[in-house]
Protein backbone atom coordinates (compact mmCIF):
# COMPACT_ATOMS: atom_id res chain seq x y z
CA UNK A 1 0.00 0.00 0.00
CA UNK A 2 1.01 3.25 -0.82
CA UNK A 3 0.70 7.01 0.76
CA UNK A 4 1.66 8.73 -2.19
CA UNK A 5 -0.68 11.61 -2.92
CA UNK A 6 -2.58 10.76 -6.27
CA UNK A 7 -4.48 14.14 -8.63
CA UNK A 8 -7.38 12.64 -10.51
CA UNK A 9 -7.61 15.14 -13.37
CA UNK A 10 -10.99 15.03 -14.61
CA UNK A 11 -11.16 15.37 -18.55
CA UNK A 12 -12.81 17.61 -20.74
CA UNK A 13 -12.79 18.15 -24.98
CA UNK A 14 -10.21 17.57 -27.63
CA UNK A 15 -9.91 19.98 -30.38
CA UNK A 16 -10.85 18.21 -33.66
CA UNK A 17 -7.38 18.85 -34.35
CA UNK A 18 -6.55 16.32 -31.38
CA UNK A 19 -5.40 19.05 -29.21
CA UNK A 20 -6.35 20.25 -25.84
CA UNK A 21 -9.88 22.29 -25.43
CA UNK A 22 -8.76 25.33 -23.54
CA UNK A 23 -10.85 23.81 -20.60
CA UNK A 24 -8.63 20.56 -20.75
CA UNK A 25 -5.53 22.59 -20.82
CA UNK A 26 -6.58 24.65 -17.62
CA UNK A 27 -7.12 21.45 -15.46
CA UNK A 28 -4.52 20.46 -16.48
CA UNK A 29 -1.15 23.40 -15.48
CA UNK A 30 -3.85 23.73 -12.40
CA UNK A 31 -3.36 20.36 -11.58
CA UNK A 32 0.81 20.43 -12.75
CA UNK A 33 0.66 23.70 -10.53
CA UNK A 34 -1.04 22.36 -7.03
CA UNK A 35 0.48 18.50 -7.40
CA UNK A 36 4.51 20.49 -7.84
CA UNK A 37 3.48 21.36 -3.68
CA UNK A 38 3.30 18.04 -2.95
CA UNK A 39 5.82 15.46 -2.57
CA UNK A 40 6.08 12.62 -5.28
CA UNK A 41 2.35 12.79 -6.52
CA UNK A 42 0.83 10.71 -8.93
CA UNK A 43 -1.01 12.14 -11.76
CA UNK A 44 -4.58 10.27 -12.52
CA UNK A 45 -5.86 12.12 -16.33
CA UNK A 46 -9.07 10.86 -16.86
CA UNK A 47 -11.22 10.71 -20.07
CA UNK A 48 -11.89 7.81 -22.93
CA UNK A 49 -12.01 8.69 -26.82
CA UNK A 50 -14.39 11.51 -27.28
CA UNK A 51 -15.56 13.09 -30.83
CA UNK A 52 -12.03 13.74 -31.95
CA UNK A 53 -8.41 12.66 -31.62
CA UNK A 54 -7.20 10.76 -29.00
CA UNK A 55 -8.54 9.75 -25.43
CA UNK A 56 -8.99 12.57 -23.29
CA UNK A 57 -6.03 11.15 -20.92
CA UNK A 58 -3.57 10.64 -23.52
CA UNK A 59 -3.97 14.40 -24.53
CA UNK A 60 -3.56 15.53 -20.73
CA UNK A 61 -0.71 12.32 -20.33
CA UNK A 62 1.02 14.65 -22.85
CA UNK A 63 0.53 18.08 -21.72
CA UNK A 64 1.72 16.63 -18.27
CA UNK A 65 5.08 15.71 -19.91
CA UNK A 66 5.16 19.00 -21.30
CA UNK A 67 5.00 20.65 -18.42
CA UNK A 68 7.66 18.55 -16.79
CA UNK A 69 6.50 16.02 -14.92
CA UNK A 70 8.02 12.64 -15.39
CA UNK A 71 6.19 9.46 -17.51
CA UNK A 72 6.29 7.19 -14.48
CA UNK A 73 4.41 9.71 -12.41
CA UNK A 74 1.52 9.47 -14.81
CA UNK A 75 -1.12 6.80 -14.55
CA UNK A 76 -3.50 7.12 -17.22
CA UNK A 77 -7.12 6.13 -16.73
CA UNK A 78 -8.49 6.54 -20.62
CA UNK A 79 -11.96 4.26 -19.86
CA UNK A 80 -13.92 6.93 -17.95
CA UNK A 81 -16.72 8.35 -21.02
CA UNK A 82 -17.97 10.59 -17.99
CA UNK A 83 -17.73 11.87 -15.25
CA UNK A 84 -18.91 9.40 -12.98
CA UNK A 85 -17.70 6.40 -14.76
CA UNK A 86 -14.48 7.83 -15.14
CA UNK A 87 -14.98 8.66 -10.63
CA UNK A 88 -15.64 4.64 -10.70
CA UNK A 89 -12.79 3.63 -12.61
CA UNK A 90 -10.52 6.22 -10.43
CA UNK A 91 -11.93 3.87 -7.31
CA UNK A 92 -11.08 1.06 -8.45
CA UNK A 93 -7.60 2.01 -9.79
CA UNK A 94 -6.84 3.19 -6.40
CA UNK A 95 -8.90 0.73 -4.26
CA UNK A 96 -5.87 0.33 -1.21
CA UNK A 97 -3.99 3.42 -1.66
CA UNK A 98 -3.74 4.93 1.99
CA UNK A 99 -2.51 8.58 0.43
CA UNK A 100 -4.43 11.54 0.18
CA UNK A 101 -6.90 12.05 -2.97
CA UNK A 102 -7.19 15.08 -4.88
CA UNK A 103 -9.53 15.86 -7.49
CA UNK A 104 -8.61 18.47 -10.27
CA UNK A 105 -11.22 20.27 -12.30
CA UNK A 106 -12.72 23.45 -13.38
CA UNK A 107 -14.12 25.04 -10.42
CA UNK A 108 -17.84 24.47 -11.16
CA UNK A 109 -17.56 21.00 -11.44
CA UNK A 110 -15.02 20.00 -8.49
CA UNK A 111 -18.04 19.67 -5.86
CA UNK A 112 -19.33 16.90 -8.59
CA UNK A 113 -16.20 15.10 -8.78
CA UNK A 114 -15.27 14.79 -4.98
CA UNK A 115 -18.56 13.81 -3.87
CA UNK A 116 -18.33 11.23 -6.67
CA UNK A 117 -14.84 9.73 -5.43
CA UNK A 118 -15.85 9.82 -2.02
CA UNK A 119 -19.23 7.97 -3.12
CA UNK A 120 -16.97 5.17 -3.95
CA UNK A 121 -15.15 5.55 -1.01
CA UNK A 122 -11.98 7.44 -1.63
CA UNK A 123 -11.25 10.10 0.85
CA UNK A 124 -11.13 13.07 -1.97
CA UNK A 125 -10.61 16.67 -1.14
CA UNK A 126 -10.70 19.32 -3.92
CA UNK A 127 -7.27 20.22 -5.22
CA UNK A 128 -7.27 24.53 -6.35
CA UNK A 129 -9.25 24.91 -9.26
CA UNK A 130 -8.34 26.75 -12.72
CA UNK A 131 -9.35 29.89 -13.21
CA UNK A 132 -12.68 30.36 -15.12
CA UNK A 133 -12.30 30.11 -18.98
CA UNK A 134 -15.86 31.40 -19.32
CA UNK A 135 -17.89 34.19 -18.73
CA UNK A 136 -20.45 35.37 -15.71
CA UNK A 137 -23.32 34.06 -17.62
CA UNK A 138 -21.79 31.00 -18.80
CA UNK A 139 -20.64 29.89 -15.55
CA UNK A 140 -23.97 30.07 -13.86
CA UNK A 141 -25.43 27.75 -16.72
CA UNK A 142 -22.77 25.35 -15.80
CA UNK A 143 -23.46 25.32 -12.36
CA UNK A 144 -26.90 24.46 -12.55
CA UNK A 145 -26.13 21.95 -14.86
CA UNK A 146 -23.34 20.86 -12.64
CA UNK A 147 -26.18 20.64 -10.04
CA UNK A 148 -28.84 18.78 -11.92
CA UNK A 149 -25.79 16.47 -12.41
CA UNK A 150 -24.98 15.90 -8.87
CA UNK A 151 -28.08 14.18 -7.55
CA UNK A 152 -28.64 12.19 -10.60
CA UNK A 153 -25.12 10.55 -10.51
CA UNK A 154 -25.36 10.12 -6.87
CA UNK A 155 -28.82 7.95 -7.12
CA UNK A 156 -26.95 6.15 -9.92
CA UNK A 157 -23.94 4.85 -7.53
CA UNK A 158 -26.79 4.51 -4.95
CA UNK A 159 -28.62 2.26 -7.18
CA UNK A 160 -25.20 0.35 -7.86
CA UNK A 161 -24.37 -0.88 -4.27
CA UNK A 162 -27.81 -1.46 -3.77
CA UNK A 163 -27.60 -4.09 -6.78
CA UNK A 164 -24.09 -4.70 -7.34
CA UNK A 165 -23.52 -3.54 -10.81
CA UNK A 166 -23.57 -0.52 -12.54
CA UNK A 167 -26.56 0.73 -15.03
CA UNK A 168 -25.50 0.62 -19.21
CA UNK A 169 -26.37 2.82 -21.41
CA UNK A 170 -25.72 5.93 -19.31
CA UNK A 171 -24.79 9.30 -22.18
CA UNK A 172 -21.67 11.32 -22.06
CA UNK A 173 -21.27 14.49 -20.26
Amino acid sequence: MTVRPAIIIFGAAVRPDGGPSLTLRRRVKAAAAFGATLADPLYIPTGAQGQHGPPEAEVMARLLQDLGVPGEAIRQEPSGTDTLSSARACARLLRGHEGPVWAASSGYHLPRCVALLRAFGLPARAAPAPEAAHGFLDRWWWRAREGAALPYDLALVLWERATGHAPEGRPRD
